[in-house]
């Protein structure tokens, strides 16, 4: 993997297509989800509607977008917490605010509040015409002791 250290604090962090290719992993490849934008001040990344993301009712289910949400935001506070630690979502408050059955769905995080121990993102989930989908509120926890993770 690449590594950077520009004095930025992001030394031994993998950045651009690396840390892309890292986040396409699990279940954010299983959604489609594709990262386009990795910065320590925003994250975006698109992601296509396909049958299996839908309920019975033809809609994108809401736990996809919950999921989407607490993607881009955990991948928005990892690349800002850079080499101090990991994150862990802690709370994922999410509204859905319009139906969407198909598609290619865009997501933006931006932090509400980047602090020692906590931070704070919001992501917004919009359509192919700018209008809003689902929008959601995401604490995490900084992880400074990594090997305490799961444990």
């Amino acid at each position: 993997m690449t590594k950077t250290d520009k004095g930025d604090g992001m030394a031994g962090v993998p950045t651009g297509d690396d840390l892309a290719a890292m986040l396409a992993t699990g279940f954010d490849k299983v959604i489609g989800l594709s990262f386009t934008e990795l910065t320590p001040d925003r994250v975006r990344a698109t992601w296509t509607v396909t049958p299996e993301l839908l309920q019975p009712w033809g809609i994108v289910h809401g736990g996809v977008h919950c999921a989407v949400i607490e993607s881009v935001a955990s991948a928005a506070g990892s690349v800002w917490l850079g080499d101090r630690g990991h994150v862990v979502g802690v709370n994922n408050s999410t509204d859905f605010i319009r139906a969407c059955r198909s598609g290619v769905l865009r997501a933006e995080a931006l932090p509400i509040h980047r602090g020692r121990t906590q931070q704070l993102w919001v992501v917004v989930v919009t359509d192919e015409n700018d209008r809003q989908i689902a929008r959601g509120q995401v604490r995490l926890q900084n992880i400074t002791d990594t090997a305490a993770i799961g444990n």
